[in-house]
């Protein structure tokens, strides 16, 4: 699978997803997306690699032992691991291709604010909101 940053100046390659997708609600993913969620899935270290831009990477140790890497172009997350573990953490939007798996579970939702509210009571369009 094939991804990439914002502006394109940053890309990589994995080879396969090594866990689930889950939809990160923490509050860390929620401020470092922007965003009410962050979609993640665990790859192992050996099939992730980067494929053009490192110059252009910046990262941030946002929990301790923790680094989250991102583009200083535009500011797209693109990945973070934990110094020790095997794995990295993808962030799957930043995808080009289908992963092939589907999202199974929400995470850390206690982390939750509440203007995020989802479901039938919230309008869905499939293109912007009437003017």
């Amino acid at each position: 699978m094939k991804g990439s940053c914002l502006c394109g100046a940053v890309a990589y390659e994995a080879e396969r997803l090594s866990g689930p997708i889950f939809h990160c609600h923490c509050v860390t993913c929620r401020k470092a997306h922007g965003a009410a969620f962050a979609s993640t899935a665990r790859v192992a270290r050996v099939d992730f690699r980067w494929t053009r831009g490192e110059a252009a990477l910046g990262s941030y140790e946002s929990s301790p032992g923790k680094i989250r890497h991102f583009c200083t172009a535009c500011g797209a997350h693109l990945m973070a691991h934990w110094v020790a573990q095997p794995q990295v953490i993808l962030r799957v939007a930043t995808l080009d291709d289908d992963p092939g798996a589907r999202p199974s579970a929400h995470i850390h939702t206690s982390h939750d604010v509440p203007w995020l509210v989802d479901g039938p009571q919230v309008a869905t369009y499939p293109d912007a909101p009437p003017a």
